[in-house]
This record gives structure tokens, C-alpha cells and sequence, in this order.
């Protein structure tokens, strides 16, 4: 049940009315560099994902799904990144939505256990083809995007929760509500409608783990497009229940969490941002620490099957109770080896890397091997500290007699060069060498674009889009120095081509106010 009671509840606005005044308050200038620089590698990190994505099954599906629901649109669509097709708007951010979440390689916001750059860049590069609003305007919406989310991910998730529901099913269509509502400059009461819809579109279920199912890949994409949906009914003058998130049968109710609580106001701390990593392994949010001490150990010592007598690898309570994670085998899907510790820590020893080629199963009988001989313990101080961290320890015992033993603090995050590596190359890979490049520049110049939907229509195969006439201080292709210097770039000629190109184009409505 739910501890606050009614009385105490109603002396306060409900929590969707706070954060939607709040929404509205916020704006580019209250941005600083070091949160636009990450925004804009947020942004970079989806791409690679998606792009990477596009050949495998569930991307495929997705893709399919919203091609025969949309029919052939001459405009007034959105496009499916990596690929010539317009869709509907809704089509486009649950098609791309999946495609992002395609490799687990996604972002992550610990506090919150929710990949949150899965379900808010789709639906942002949804609705931008359907507005006018600039890259900043793009910017800011996203920053929202991850503030909401996060917040709500605090205020619902533990270990208890997680064990059955899917924390970015829940967390996802609140905050695609939040940015969306934002892009599109909803006002207050419009943009507490938005949240409130997607509160009632929070769903998602792990039974996946434990069957390997698809459904995983999904949960980000139906985030995506109700988060849209959640939007355009607010513009249209849906009336929606304003306690939906705090009252006494709302999201929060749902999940026996207090009606009132103690989590701070949004953009009061440090933005949630700021506290996403990028995964190096592409896996399991709860494997990424274990699978580095392995690999730490691998390095040292070249190790296979028969050399392994037992490992032992002590993680986090949080990570030993969520679905999938404590899994020694069978292993017959992908998925169920990216969930596994045991099966992440196997590859990892017997490899010596993270390559997309050790997840399947059927291919890999050392990894299988090893698997079956490792045990998870929860260890106390790695529990204390989390999620401040998420460290991991790795204890090898081989036959030949020998302990080998690594213990890590915390995950080691892919950096700003890692990054930008894996989107140029599946950029590369699928737009072609000049258009990654351009798509890259886009990006890194995003506060200076002037219509957001150039950076939408840019992630498909044959787009014509120009990079930014003036880059931000400092900035290169595929950089974000501009954001980190903070100075404000030196326009060079003014716009001089701007009109007739618009005059090509499909005209697109103002945002609504």
C-alpha cells in the first residue's frame, strides 16, 4: 500500500503538474557545456546502436511492422534510421526505438536501471520532422527527456521491482512524453497531460530474460511511440487525470511507493545527464563490471575450457537478483547470453574481448563450458556502494592450482573516443563514408542547426542534407569540443540559401503553443 496519505498529498500540486511547470521553465540557457557535450554524445551513442542494428532480426521486424502500417507516405512521415523509408511519425519512433535497444549496447542511468537514450532520441528524431524547432531546441528537449525519466526511474526502481518489471517500459513513455512535449513547445497544463498519458503507457515485463524472448528489444520502441502518441493527444486537448503519477491509483500507487516522494524537484541537482554511461560491453547493464574484471584476467593469462576449474564472481545484490543475471545455462538465444553474468564472464575469459560474435551460444562450446562452472556470490561492500558504483570481483581457479583474482570498483564506461569510434564505423558501414561524416558533423553542430529534422532525415540512406554552415568553437567532424569550450561560435556569411531550399521541401507545421 501505498504510506502517504491523502490529506498530505493533496496540500502539495500533484507531481506531474511540478515537473510539467518545471518542463516549461527550462530552457537552452540553462545548459551547461558539459551537459550539451553530453547530450550530443547521447545522441551519437543512438545512432551507432541503431545503425549497427539495422540487419538483425528484431530491427527487421520492427521496420516491416511500421512499413505495412504506414503504407508509402509522399510526406509528412518520419524516416527509419539506416534505411530510403518514410513512415508515420508513431511508425518511426517505435521502428527506430527497437533498432537503438538492437545490440544492448545502449546508454545507461544507473539510479533509474533504464536505457533512456533508446526511447527519448527515436521519438525526438520522430516528432522533429513534424515541427519546426531548431537543434537547440532539440538539445534541450532531450536533457529534459533524461531529467524525467531518471526521476522516475528513482522514485519506482529497486531490486524488488526490477525483478519483474522492465524499469525502461516504465520509465521510457514519461520521459518521451517529457521531451516530446518539450520539442514541441507544449504549454504546462498541456505538457502535464503528456506525462500523464505516458504514465498510464508504463508497462513491460521481464519473463524475457529467463526464455531469451523478444520482447526486450520491443519494450523501447512501444516507449517510443506512446510517448509520441502521449504528445499529439495533448496538443489535440485530451483531458487527462492529473494525479496519475502520485494519486492514491496512479504509477507510483502501482508500485506501493510513497505518494510524496523524497526524490528532489527536476533540474534541482545535477542533471541526470550527467550521470549516464556508455556500455563497453554489449550486455547486461549488471554483467558490464564482472566482464571487465574477466577481461583484466584474460589479458594477463590466455585462458580455455579445459584450464578452468571453477570461477567464482562476486557482484552486487541488485545484480544477482535481476532476471536473466544469475543464469549458468542452457543458453539457446542471444539474449539469454547477453543477460548472463556467468555466460558474459566465460566470454570474456576465453576471448579476451567483447565481440558481438561471442554471444551465440551455439558457436561458442568453450564459452558454454566455463559457464556452467562459474557460481555468483552477492558481496556486502559491493552492495553498500551501489549504484553509486557497480564494481564486480573475478576469482579464477584453474586446474593447474592457480587463483587468478580481479576486482573492480566500478564499470569502466566506454569514453568520448570510444564513442565516436563505434559510430563511424557502422555509420560508415551502412550511409557510406561522406554521409557518416556529414552525420557526424551534424551532431557535433546540433545547437547551430537551424531545423532539427535535418538530423532525422540525415540517418537515412540517399539523404541530402547539409552540415552546418558555422561549426561550434573549436568543433571537428565527429567532435563535441564546441559544447566544452562554451563560447559562443562566429557565424561566417549570413543565411544565404536557407529560403529556396526550404521551398523544396514539404511544409511542416509551426509548433503549437
Amino acid at each position: 500500500m501505498a504510506v502517504t496519505s491523502t490529506r498530505v498529498v493533496q496540500q502539495r500540486k500533484p507531481l506531474g503538474v511540478r515537473m510539467a511547470d518545471a518542463l516549461v521553465a527550462h530552457s537552452w540557457r540553462d545548459l551547461s557545456p558539459e551537459v550539451i557535450a553530453k547530450a550530443k554524445l547521447c545522441v551519437l551513442d543512438l545512432l551507432s546502436s541503431a545503425l549497427a542494428s539495422t540487419s538483425l532480426p528484431w530491427s527487421r521486424e520492427a521496420a516491416a511492422v511500421a512499413r505495412r502500417n504506414s503504407g508509402e507516405l509522399a510526406s509528412g512521415g518520419a524516416g527509419i534510421i539506416g534505411t530510403g523509408d518514410v513512415v508515420s511519425v508513431q511508425d518511426a519512433a517505435f521502428a527506430n526505438g527497437v533498432a537503438g535497444h538492437g545490440l544492448v549496447r545502449d546508454d545507461m542511468h544507473v539510479g533509474s536501471v533504464s536505457h533512456l537514450g533508446t526511447v527519448l532520441v527515436p521519438a525526438l528524431l520522430a516528432l522533429a520532422e513534424s515541427t519546426r524547432a531548431s537543434g537547440k531546441e532539440f538539445l534541450t528537449a532531450l536533457v529534459a527527456g533524461y531529467e524525467v525519466g531518471a526521476k522516475i526511474g528513482r522514485m519506482v526502481m529497486d531490486s524488488d521491482v526490477t525483478k519483474i518489471f522492465r524499469p525502461t517500459g516504465v520509465t521510457g513513455p514519461i520521459a518521451a512524453a517529457a521531451a516530446g512535449s518539450k520539442l514541441l513547445a507544449a504549454n504546462a497544463d498541456q505538457t502535464a497531460t503528456a506525462l500523464a498519458l505516458g504514465a498510464n503507457a508504463a508497462a513491460g515485463y521481464n519473463e524475457w530474460a529467463a526464455t531469451g524472448g523478444s520482447e526486450m528489444w520491443f519494450h523501447t520502441g512501444l516507449a517510443a511511440r506512446s510517448g509520441v502518441t502521449a504528445v499529439q493527444l495533448a496538443l489535440e486537448g485530451a483531458y487527462v487525470s492529473r494525479t496519475a503519477i502520485d494519486g492514491e491509483a496512479g504509477l507510483l500507487a502501482a508500485f506501493h511507493r510513497d505518494l510524496a516522494p523524497s526524490i528532489p524537484e527536476l533540474f534541482a541537482e545535477q542533471p541526470e545527464i550527467l550521470s549516464v554511461f556508455f556500455k563497453p560491453v554489449p550486455a547486461c547493464n549488471f554483467a558490464q563490471s564482472a566482464a571487465q574484471a574477466a577481461l583484466n584476467i584474460a589479458q594477463r593469462k590466455k585462458l580455455r575450457a579445459n584450464d578452468v576449474e571453477r570461477v567464482v564472481v562476486r557482484v552486487t545484490k541488485a545484480a544477482a537478483l535481476y532476471p536473466g543475471c544469475d543464469v549458468s545455462g542452457p543458453f539457446e538465444h542471444v539474449l539469454q547470453a547477453k543477460m548472463s553474468i556467468h555466460y558474459n564472464v566465460a566470454a570474456a575469459l576465453r576471448y579476451g574481448n567483447f565481440e558481438e560474435r561471442n554471444y551465440a551460444p551455439q558457436q561458442n562450446a568453450d564459452v558454454l563450458t566455463i559457464a556452467t562452472r562459474t557460481r555468483l556470490e552477492v558481496d556486502d561492500e559491493l552492495t553498500k556502494a551501489f549504484p553509486a558504483k557497480q564494481g564486480a570481483e573475478v576469482v579464477v581457479h584453474t586446474r593447474a592450482g592457480d587463483e587468478l583474482r580481479e576486482r573492480v570498483e566500478d564499470v569502466v564506461p566506454t569514453d568520448e573516443a570510444g564513442v565516436r569510434a563505434r559510430f563511424a564505423a557502422a555509420a560508415t558501414a551502412v550511409l557510406g563514408s561522406a554521409a557518416a561524416e556529414q552525420l557526424g558533423e551534424l551532431v557535433d553542430g546540433l545547437d547551430l542547426v537551424i531545423d532539427a529534422a535535418d538530423l532525422s532525415r540525415a540517418t537515412r540512406l540517399g539523404a541530402a542534407v547539409s552540415a552546418p554552415r558555422a561549426k561550434s568553437a573549436g568543433a571537428r567532424p565527429v567532435r563535441v569540443q564546441s559544447a566544452r569550450s562554451g563560447k559562443a561560435p562566429r557565424r561566417k556569411a549570413a543565411q544565404k540559401t536557407p529560403a529556396k531550399k526550404k521551398a523544396k521541401r514539404a511544409p511542416r507545421p509551426a509548433r503549437r503553443r
